[in-house]
């Protein structure tokens, strides 16, 4: 692919690498190093810093799914490709005590919530053949896929697309989730992570967390010693909808830290532009040394053949005060277009 003097695109049949002078990120097609969905494990790098994305890849996508319980048929249910399609059934399965304990530390059990669509597609997604749009000013790379199969009663095809735009000059991607819905559902919601998980030992590799829609109009700022033990999402750090205010910012970061001479290196933070979309979202350490933090976006009454979709804004800050000023300039979108002649949210 012939390549503009700003961008360095390098595509195979495994990948998409984008280069600029900012910034370095690569679109997986097949084989990821961890997920297939988002931006791949370890390839998001700050050029001005050379920190780099600590946790499993971003914007990595999972299921749809809406509140219930999956206990009447989370035993007998078994997709085609062998994955039981009861998420939480372990809290089912005394028999196992180690595996429920897990289940909760991963999930919470506070908000029972089921499968409407699978696979989850940051793993078990097959090889897809995105579309790459190039514009003066940007390059964007569009990603769709449909879900294979469903809960009993329900129908398979809903279309995932992911649009993913880097703007020339910025140290941050605009993305686009997108679902096309062949069900109905009185809550039904897209599970992603948001900006995504952070993997470490006791805090070598980030300094502190900052979620902008807690503890007042400041946010809180989350020492990472808060994260050295395991703690279920529904303990601490949580967001939902129906329990707290909606705030008028939507911000998820961690700031980085170099493990070896523990000195702290910038933001990278997750700005989910319609604070609105927002049905529950946590911050939580599981077992493991990782911190997940799982967004969902919608969880409202859904027909077949509406759409819904979050618009967000992913990349490397210096300082809280500049992601809330990046922010303010394109808050209020859920939706994001682009042609060869611009990009666009709307």
């Amino acid at each position: 692919m012939k390549n503009a003097a700003w961008v360095n695109v390098i595509e195979d049949d495994r990948r998409i690498r984008i280069e600029t002078a900012e910034l370095e990120a690569t679109v997986p097609k097949r084989d990821p190093k961890r997920w297939m969905t988002g931006i791949e494990k370890g390839s998001f790098v700050d050029k001005r810093t050379g920190f780099s994305e600590i946790g499993d890849g971003l914007m990595v996508v999972d299921w749809l799914m809406e509140a219930g319980s999956d206990e009447s048929y989370s035993g007998s249910a078994i997709a085609d490709d062998g994955h039981g399609l009861g998420r939480y059934r372990w809290y089912e399965n005394e028999s196992n005590p180690d595996s429920r304990e897990y289940a909760i530390l991963a999930h919470g059990s506070s908000h029972r919530k089921r499968m409407i669509e699978g696979p989850q597609l940051c793993h078990r997604m097959k090889p897809v053949q995105p579309e790459v749009t190039r514009g003066r000013d940007f390059i964007a790379v569009r990603t769709r896929n449909r879900f294979e199969y469903a809960a009993p009663g329900r129908n398979t095809g809903s279309q995932w697309t992911q649009l993913i735009v880097f703007p020339r000059g910025e140290r941050f991607f605009v993305l686009m989730d997108r679902i096309e819905s062949v069900n109905d559902s009185p809550e039904m919601f897209l599970r992603n992570d948001t900006p995504g998980c952070v993997r470490h030992t006791r805090g070598d590799t980030f300094s502190e967390v900052y979620l902008s829609y807690l503890s007042g109009p400041n946010g809180l700022r989350i020492p990472s010693s808060e994260f050295f033990d395991p703690f279920p999402p529904d303990r601490k750090f949580g967001y939902r909808r129906d329990l707290n205010k909606t705030p008028g910012h939507f911000i998820r970061a961690y700031r980085l830290r170099d493990p070896e001479t523990g000195g702290d290196g910038p933001w990278l933070g997750g700005l989910t532009l319609d604070p609105s979309v927002v049905y529950e979202a946590w911050c939580s350490q599981r077992p493991g040394d990782i911190i997940v933090m799982i967004l969902e976006m919608h969880g409202l009454p859904v027909k077949a053949g509406d759409t819904f979709s979050a618009a967000h804004i992913v990349g490397y800050f210096d300082t809280i005060e500049e992601m809330h000023s990046v922010y303010d300039r394109h808050k209020g979108h859920r939706t994001a277009a682009v042609d060869s002649s611009g990009w666009s949210l709307g």
